[in-house]
């Protein structure tokens, strides 16, 4: 059984190990799926839950592209790490930003959920049956882009709020339709809602989307210790691709960018899309390289194809 390295005089008990999120029903749910995983492999290690208030879960009635800047869902709960008041933070790997602290790392990458985007309809119709003039609501540029791009005739709206809110406005008729992370769904148990899952081909996924992002310190050997066994080395592959293209693109809130990489064979296939501010002009690329990948040629490949975005 796994045991903390012997602890230097003076050093506090690490016996518990504080886990930073955010305190929505979603983030909770990824965090205690996550630990419950953490569990299994320590069953005698104490866990505890620090519930972190964002700056995007404070400000509702904005879009995102609004409020700009990057780290809206991460930023607080990166200071409580640095500080101390955390060992540990579980993220949505797609509100992490390319360029973190030099503080802090990713630590653990665990198997990502299905990173398809959904469609919950009022009425029960696809997105191609929507009626011309339907209202779709979204609080993604990216999706936005997508969306406009795949029909033309469809109204996008600004909509925020977390998964329910959304799922209530469409329900009241305030939009007919949403569009939303499966995965999100699935980590709440809401998937019986889903009208329609989006095809990779039309919609690509948020980069990093169904994906977690456990962050710790970079100096603390301990936890990077007890973190290793648990990161999926096919997610963590795939998502330091993607990663790249954010990196390359320097993307924020205002940046509709999307990627998704997938083992191919023995090929790793990454796709990636992006547009203008105003979400017109989509610019889609993708590229192929030997699996699996050495070191950092994943994310290098990510960069190579986002820079091509950038200058196409």
């Amino acid at each position: 059984m796994w045991a903390w390295p012997a602890q230097a005089s003076g050093e506090p008990d690490v016996s518990t190990l504080v886990v930073a999120t955010r305190r929505s029903a979603l983030a909770l749910a990824q965090c205690r799926g996550w630990v419950r995983e953490l569990r299994v492999r320590y069953p005698e290690l104490t866990v505890e839950e620090l519930h972190v208030t964002t700056t995007g879960d404070q400000v509702q009635d904005r879009p995102l592209s609004e409020l700009g800047g990057k780290g809206l869902f991460t930023k607080e709960i990166e200071q409580a790490l640095l500080e101390g008041r955390a060992d540990i933070a579980v993220h949505s790997m797609k509100d992490l930003p390319a360029l973190m602290d030099p503080g802090l790392v990713i630590g653990c990458v665990p198997m990502r959920e299905d990173p398809r985007d959904i469609l919950v309809s009022r009425s029960g119709k696809s997105f191609e049956e929507l009626a011309t003039g339907a209202t779709v609501g979204t609080g993604s540029l990216r999706r936005r882009a997508q969306l406009c791009n795949w029909r033309s005739d469809v109204m996008v709206i600004p909509l925020r709020g977390n998964v329910d809110t959304r799922l209530r406005k469409c329900s009241e008729g305030q939009v007919d339709a949403v569009v939303l992370a499966r995965a999100g769904l699935a980590r709440l148990g809401l998937l019986d809602r889903v009208t329609q899952v989006l095809d990779v081909e039309r919609m690509l996924p948020a980069i990093g989307q169904g994906a977690l992002a456990i962050q710790r310190r970079a100096a603390d050997d301990r936890v990077k210790e007890l973190l290793a066994p648990l990161s999926h080395s096919d997610t963590a592959t795939a998502v330091a691709a993607e990663r790249g293209v954010l990196e390359a693109v320097e993307a924020d809130c205002t940046t509709p960018v999307a990627a998704y990489a997938v083992r191919d064979g023995e090929r790793l296939w990454l796709r990636a899309a992006l547009a203008d501010s105003d979400c017109n002009r989509l610019r889609r690329l993708e590229m192929r390289i030997g699996w699996p990948p050495r070191d950092e040629e994943a994310r290098v490949a990510g960069l190579e194809l986002g820079r091509e975005l950038v200058g196409g």
